[in-house]
């Protein structure tokens, strides 16, 4: 990633002061709620947050992080909090897939799978951090390229003013971890280990996999990436 934050961690920060993040945390959410919760619950969250528009013109280009806050957060009135869970990792799900089929050049996930997975976790992490910018919104984002690496947003938008008392930004955690399973190890992991909601710094996702060096089987169409190719917008981020 380019630049350098504290204590050798890179830092992205948001492209606006206000933020704006990619049409998936959106667009997604809406896929998995159908998915899991059907059309009636899926039209009650939305309505709740606002946005009952986005399920008749899903957005195609950034949206104000406001919007994706306002709807992760209806979520959470009014689906218990096991089903917000797992909505969410769904939702991260259909956004690691959709980024490997339209973001990732497919001669970039040829190249990753043939490294040794500690360095193509850290050139994968170099390519998150150039991205941050479409998730992160205003919140700062961080790489620490440790042993074991980490994602670290600090004042993010999910995890902003909210107070739970477990982590509550499971939709990341979910696109870091598909991303990890295709493109670094299949049984790579990415967990959310502090979240700021829950009274912590900022919100920090952990990665790790096995150790050794043996050749890795593809990943992309491996248990936690599951169902139909997510269809790609024209103009999407």
């Amino acid at each position: 990633m380019d630049g350098g934050g504290p204590g050798g961690r890179h830092d992205r920060r948001g492209s606006t002061a206000t933020g704006r993040i990619g049409p998936n945390a959106i667009t997604r959410l809406a896929e998995a709620l159908r998915a899991q919760c059907g059309d009636e619950t899926t039209a009650r969250v939305f309505a709740d947050a606002g946005l009952a528009r986005y399920l008749a013109n899903p957005p195609l280009e950034l949206v104000d992080e406001v919007d994706v806050v306002a709807l992760h957060r209806a979520a959470r009135r009014l689906l218990p909090p096991s089903v917000v869970e797992d909505v969410s990792r769904e939702a991260g799900d259909r956004t690691a897939r959709y980024l490997l089929a339209h973001r990732i050049p497919r001669v970039v996930q040829r190249l990753l799978r043939m490294l040794p997975p500690p360095l193509a976790a850290r050139a994968l992490a170099r390519a998150i951090g150039r991205h941050a910018w479409t998730f992160a919104g205003s919140g700062r984002f961080y790489v620490d390229p440790g042993l074991p690496l980490a994602f670290i947003i600090a004042d993010g938008p999910l995890g902003r003013g909210l107070q739970t008392d477990t982590p509550a930004c499971g939709y990341f955690a979910a696109t870091f971890d598909g991303l990890f399973r295709a493109l670094i190890h299949p049984e790579a992991n990415v967990v959310e280990t502090a979240c700021q909601a829950a009274g912590a710094p900022a919100c920090v996702f952990t990665a790790t996999w096995p150790g050794g060096l043996t050749r890795r089987r593809r990943a992309d169409r491996g248990a936690r990436l599951r169902g139909p190719e997510p269809a790609a917008p024209p103009q999407a981020r």
